[in-house]
């Protein structure tokens, strides 16, 4: 359960996150608002169903993005939301089971991307012309659907190196309107059904007073 909840991660990050090539990306201003995505599951383990893999990690979520800090809310029974705080270079996890919230460290990484291929203009989402991004990596494949005007300044996660984040942004300048995860354990597909970009206030992405907090092992 342990590696499926760490691989999903890919999603909420790369979600927050997550590519294009346009010099006009240079004054564009980077996305501040909510996405929110629907997920579905295939699991590859045959004592895990597609419905508790859904379940667990959650059909929907809500990913709010500013200042290069990032937070993703979920409706599964397993995880409660994700926290990235720029300035820690720390990824904070709160799970349903437990009080306690798990961090790691976003610099730490123990996947290798392999090699890379842009296609533009690959697909339409929400109306919007998206390129598609394929990073072929030791552990898996990862693809990445977006558009230039969601952009995500790469700069602000030069040491996001965790579940490919920076090999991905750095790339498309861009947050993922579409991404598909596929590993040994699972296919995920993550699709943006609604975007809002508005002003959020940048006490939305502190950690709760007197959080307890502990290195998670994973």
């Amino acid at each position: 359960m342990n590696r499926i909840f760490k691989n999903s991660k890919v999603v909420f990050i790369l979600l927050s996150f997550f590519y294009s090539f346009v010099s006009a990306q240079t004054v564009t201003p980077a996305f501040e608002g909510e996405i929110i995505y629907t997920n579905t599951y295939k699991s590859k383990n045959p004592k895990l169903k597609d419905q508790q893999l859904a379940s667990m990690i959650g059909p929907t979520h809500y990913y709010y993005i500013k200042d290069g800090n990032y937070k993703t809310l979920t409706n599964g029974m397993f995880a409660q939301w994700q926290l990235y705080i720029n300035k820690d270079n720390r990824i904070y996890n709160k799970m349903t089971h437990t009080d306690t919230v798990f961090w790691l460290n976003a610099a730490e990484h123990d996947d290798e991307v392999l090699s890379v291929k842009l296609t533009k203009n690959a697909t339409v989402i929400l109306g919007y012309k998206c390129d598609e991004l394929i990073l072929n990596c030791r552990s898996g494949v990862q693809k990445y659907y977006f558009n230039a005007t969601i952009y995500a300044d790469a700069k602000l996660f030069t040491n996001h190196a965790f579940a490919n984040f920076y090999a991905y942004v750095s790339r498309a300048n861009a947050l993922p309107l579409k991404t598909i995860i596929e590993d040994a354990e699972f296919t995920m597909i993550s699709v943006a059904t609604e975007i809002k970009r508005k002003k959020l206030e940048s006490s939305f992405f502190s950690l709760p007073p007197e959080t307890k907090l502990t290195k998670s092992v994973y």
